[in-house]
């Protein structure tokens, strides 16, 4: 057994295709193939359902995938280890966000590569239950969320600035002045907003249901950039982070400040505190806690 196999293994499950897994590997399918068998022989169990095409792993599949991912993270956090003790970071800093967080990780991102170019990225759109079992589970290094409820014992946190609500729309649709919005004022409008249990859309509910307003939202989707492709079309407009960044990707998006507009919960960043842990997280961590604004 080798590294290469639990990377293949891996590729199997993100691809959901055999020659897609290969092409992912730099390998040949029949390569790819062979070298799979060759894992089921070595551990005497059947790993993947083969038919015309890839067709899931078995019952002790997924068990031994679970385990190929915890040793694939050690591996790589061992290779990214030894490089922090030699003065550089190297490896994938993997980052899970949760949906229209006010953090925007780009100017962090790329202070971190100025400084370590051979550091690479992996970010991923979670909600903030995911972001802490993909913590747990070692899937991922640093989390954005909500800190309500965390446990820690197990995670450690650097809370944000509270996050403050504005309105997003298209200057060419819809002109609101210049003074803060009213909750009031927003009831009337054609909304668009994530769909309900997703915790962005629970503050937003929790202000209007708390003035006695019931919104009725004209789309609700659970995917930000067509939530954003609504509003740049005129259709609607949407209630978004102050301090995400939204109105800068594209042209004619304005976001007006709604006037008391919290949300329920301190968003922050995340890191698990059991070992191993992340030199890249580490790094991450003093990053921010040295310049927060800037990072």
């Amino acid at each position: 057994m080798d590294i290469k196999q639990l990377k293949f293994l891996i590729a199997l499950d993100e691809t959901r295709h055999f020659g897609q897994a290969a092409a992912r590997c730099h390998i040949t399918q029949p390569t790819l193939s062979m070298r799979l068998r060759s894992l089921e022989e070595e551990l005497d169990l059947p790993l993947v359902n083969r038919g015309q095409r890839f067709e899931g792993f078995t019952a002790p599949g997924e068990r031994v995938l679970a385990w190929a991912r915890t040793v694939l993270a050690a591996y790589d956090g061992l290779q990214a280890e030894a490089a922090a003790c030699r003065g550089n970071l190297i490896g994938t800093l993997r980052l899970g966000v949760v949906p229209l967080s006010s953090f925007d990780p780009l100017p962090l991102m790329q202070r971190l590569h100025a400084a370590h170019p051979d550091l690479r990225f992996e970010l991923s759109s979670l909600s903030s239950e995911q972001v802490l079992e993909h913590l747990a589970n070692n899937r991922i290094d640093i989390g954005v969320s909500y800190l309500e409820r965390l446990d820690s014992e197990r995670f450690d946190s650097l809370a944000f600035n509270e996050t403050r609500m504005g309105l997003l729309y298209d200057e060419r649709s819809f002109n609101f002045g210049e003074e803060p919005l009213s909750w009031e004022s927003l009831i009337e409008l054609p909304l668009c907003m994530l769909t309900s249990g997703m915790h962005f859309r629970q503050s937003i509910d929790h202000n209007f249901h708390s003035r006695g307003l019931t919104p009725q939202p004209l789309l609700q989707t659970d995917a930000v950039h067509q939530l954003l492709q609504a509003v740049h079309g005129g259709f609607c407009c949407a209630i978004m982070p102050l301090d995400g960044g939204a109105e800068t990707l594209a042209d004619h998006l304005r976001l007006q400040p709604i006037e008391n507009a919290h949300t329920l919960a301190p968003l922050g960043l995340i890191m698990r505190r059991g070992a191993p842990r992340s030199a890249l997280a580490e790094a991450c961590f003093a990053l921010y806690q040295k310049s927060p604004k800037d990072a």
